[in-house]
């Protein structure tokens, strides 16, 4: 685990760098900075506007005794894809994007819920061995 997020934290900001130095070049220094900047501000207006939504409907769930398991899942995604958009580069910012949009959002968040299920059952199963 430990190899695999030195990996993830070393090898994807060389693949921004140089994917940024090489857009850099083709448009120019101030265009590339200024497209860093735009993704960065309109993914946080994105990311609050969802967010906000997500935590009504969390206040409304808990209101009428409904534990908001899903709504959770949906806002960890939200956060996460807040913190790829103020990550800068372009595929960060591509991957907040996909997870702003709610039809891949919610592809996402079946496919956590299933992992985490998983996991869960593997540990209650380790548990019960022992």
């Amino acid at each position: 685990m430990l190899f695999k997020l030195f990996l993830l934290f070393t090898v994807i900001p060389f693949i921004e760098l140089a994917l940024l130095i090489k857009i850099g070049t083709m448009i120019g220094i101030f265009e590339t900075i200024l497209i860093i900047v735009i993704t960065g501000m309109a993914g946080a207006l994105m990311v609050r506007s969802a967010g906000i939504e997500c935590l009504f409907r969390i206040k409304k769930n808990m209101d009428s005794g409904i534990i908001p398991t899903d709504d959770l899942f949906l806002g960890l995604l939200i956060l996460m894809a807040g913190a790829f958009l103020l990550t800068p580069g372009l595929i960060t910012d591509a991957a907040g994007f996909i997870l702003l949009i709610p039809a891949t959002r919610e592809f996402v968040k079946n496919c956590l819920k299933k992992y985490v299920r998983m996991k869960l059952d593997q540990a209650r199963l380790n548990h019960d061995i022992m």
